[in-house]
């Protein structure tokens, strides 16, 4: 697949220093404008990610009848009318890359009155959907889609959500079970959701502190509907651990790098990729750590460090999903064999990032073997520069501007628009702390 044509040029770095305070949590900030759209009261974010993707959030929360505004301190207050308030929109609802907006909306929307059609970009269009369709529908819901139920746009029929139902699903997916959770909020009784391994918890600790009844044993979660809106709560959204990664990385991989990322989330459902790292030798310190709207936040320290390869695999997965392809590069400048497994969902993301991760990391002389569920990598890698396109993947993109700050000449990445989605001063980031 070839991305945009947008290419940005990236020289090897000598040495890696600086201090940045990386943008809010994506992951939070979808959740914080959806979940306070729906509760009833006006709230306030802090820290919200500006960024594509949770600008189609605002777009389609705004369709849908919240009433949401920027204030000029970068902050943005919702003001939600609960359940009852959601309207029927006029138009389609537009997701644009926003994978979580459409699969965490389909379960917003199922247990409204009224029809709603969920489409996005070209990229979006193209992943998944089926993992929703099927256990919405066992729900109650009247969900329908392309290509047999399969790919976007999203049909909607509200409907009255069954409860008292077992959902048993068949992948680690914060998404899938966030989705369900939320069309369980508008059930007749209550939904359990039982995952194969445990996931990125924001749902639940935002869901719980706005006022819904969440039980929760090991990997199963069980919502009862509540008898009267969630309450609005503000939110303070801490940096994004996934977009912190590629400094993680480069400062662990450079052989001349020190490197400070303030405010970072380290919520342990998410940091798969700190104890990945610290297994493989990396130096990373934690300073600071403090709670900010429930949700655990550290400064990290992060220093250069030689790597040894690992396994990885299993509920280790879930917790770094988002971070395997930079630590399949990490793998590659390791000694060692470096092996992931179990990643079989990396294949369905914004591009597949099984290939394409391979694809990148192959350009800049890696040797590894693509699997279906993942990589075997052989480290030692004697990286070179090289001229990738990002598949319209943010991730791609950025883990072709972090292979291009370790090697010796001159990297192009094209398609580098892609990092828009989730960071868009990703280029500027990258000067700083490189000095190139």
């Amino acid at each position: 697949m070839t991305s945009g044509t947008v290419s940005r040029t990236v020289s090897g770095a000598q040495k890696l220093r600086g201090e940045l305070r990386v943008p809010g949590d994506k992951s939070i900030t979808h959740r914080a404008l959806m979940f306070n759209a729906l509760a009833s009261g006006r709230s306030r974010v802090d820290g919200f990610l500006d960024a594509a993707d949770t600008r189609s959030t605002i777009a389609c929360l705004r369709a849908l009848g919240a009433v949401i505004e920027e204030e000029p301190d970068g902050s943005v207050t919702v003001e939600g009318h609960g359940r009852s308030g959601m309207r029927e929109p006029s138009d389609v609802l537009d997701c644009g890359n926003a994978g979580t907006t459409m699969r965490l909306l389909a379960g917003v929307v199922s247990g409204l009155k009224g029809l709603y059609v969920l489409t996005g970009d070209g990229s979006l269009r193209r992943r998944t959907m089926a993992r929703i369709v099927q256990p919405l529908n066992a729900l109650g819901a009247r969900v329908n889609a392309r290509a047999a139920g399969k790919f976007p746009p999203l049909v909607v029929e509200g409907s009255q959500i069954i409860g008292g139902q077992k959902l048993i699903t068949d992948v680690a997916s914060a998404q899938v079970k966030s989705a369900l959770l939320l069309a369980g909020l508008a059930a007749d009784g209550p939904t359990t959701v039982v995952q194969p391994a445990q996931t990125r918890d924001h749902t639940e600790r935002l869901l719980t502190a706005m006022g819904a009844d969440i039980e929760i044993q090991g990997n199963a979660l069980t919502v009862t509907p509540p008898n009267r809106d969630l309450e609005a709560v503000d939110v303070s959204v801490p940096g994004d651990i996934s977009t912190a990664a590629g400094w993680i990385i480069a400062a662990t991989v450079h052989p001349d790098a020190e490197l400070l990322l303030r405010g970072v989330g380290v919520n342990a459902t998410r940091s798969g990729i700190i104890d990945v790292l610290r297994s493989m030798g990396a130096d990373i310190e934690f300073s600071g750590e403090h709670i900010v709207g429930g949700e655990p936040v550290a400064d990290l320290f992060v220093r250069s460090a030689v790597l040894h390869g690992v396994e990885i695999g299993s509920e280790l997965i879930p917790r770094a999903i988002d971070e395997l392809p930079l630590i399949a590069l990490a793998g590659a400048c390791a000694d060692g064999e470096t092996v992931i497994c179990d990643a079989e969902e990396l294949r369905v993301k914004e591009s597949d990032r099984i290939a394409t991760t391979s694809t990148v990391l192959r350009a800049f002389g890696a040797e590894l073997e693509e699997r279906r569920d993942g990589f075997r990598i052989v480290g030692g890698a004697s990286l070179r520069p090289a001229t990738v396109d990002s598949a319209s993947d943010h991730r791609v993109a950025m883990l072709g501007a972090i292979a291009g700050l370790l090697v010796d000449g001159d990297t192009t990445v094209t398609g580098a628009d892609a990092v828009s989605v989730s960071y868009p001063d990703f280029w500027s980031d990258l000067s700083r702390i490189s000095g190139v």
